[in-house]
């Protein structure tokens, strides 16, 4: 999954620590998320999206390929 979640940090001129102990969680947890590495719980993305005042929707996005179309990942059924 994708996210704007670095952009968001970055433009409220936040540091990974800072955003960290906003959502009192670790720094590596914020690096995992800004890199693509880890999906939040849902909980966290709620209030993830609270802390920048965006949507789910605007902060997290599927993978799309080269088409433009989404991903599936494995276990993933239309």
């Amino acid at each position: 999954m994708q996210n704007l979640v670095c952009e968001s940090r970055q433009a409220l001129a936040w540091s990974q620590q800072r955003l960290a102990d906003e959502l009192g969680v670790s720094r590596q947890t914020i690096i995992s998320i800004e890199r693509g590495r880890f999906d939040p719980s849902l909980p966290l993305a709620f209030r993830l999206a609270a802390t920048f005042g965006t949507t789910l929707e605007k902060l997290f996005f599927p993978e799309q390929d080269a088409r433009g179309e989404e991903t599936q990942t494995v276990g993933q059924q239309d």
